[in-house]
């Protein structure tokens, strides 16, 4: 099943997409396509621990990501107003600015998990069927 989204000001990006998973009880999906802009950034950069907090009005070029009702993981990458690209790991604290709209495809069939993975220290997708 595919459904298109769009997410309004104010609203955490990440938080609201993990509800959204849950709320409609999606055991797994992917983010195939997003657009919007952003009042706040959060992007956990390649190698960092803590994430990046931009306190200014960014355009959302791509964003993508898995959704599980365990959480999401989610790339994004952004432009400022001087057309800096800027890109990572979607933390929570992503407020939407005028509007996010998403494309995602939720896949009935299987479900996602995330499950401590001892050799990258983060909890990683475990795919199974439903």
């Amino acid at each position: 099943m595919r459904t298109a989204l769009r997410l309004e000001p104010g609203e955490d990006l990440r938080r609201r997409l993990e509800a959204l998973t849950v709320e409609r009880g999606w055991p797994a999906a992917f983010v195939i396509a997003g657009i919007g802009s952003l009042r706040i950034t959060a992007l956990r950069l390649a190698d960092a621990t803590e994430p990046l907090q931009l306190q200014a009005p960014v355009e959302i070029l791509s964003l993508c990501g898995s959704l599980s009702p365990a959480g999401a993981h989610l790339h994004m990458t952004i432009a400022d107003a001087q057309g800096h690209v800027l890109g990572g790991h979607v933390a929570a604290g992503c407020e939407v600015r005028t509007t996010v709209e998403l494309l995602v495809e939720v896949l009935e069939d299987l479900r996602f998990e995330r499950v401590a993975d001892a050799r990258t220290g983060y909890p990683e997708l475990h795919i199974t069927p439903r």
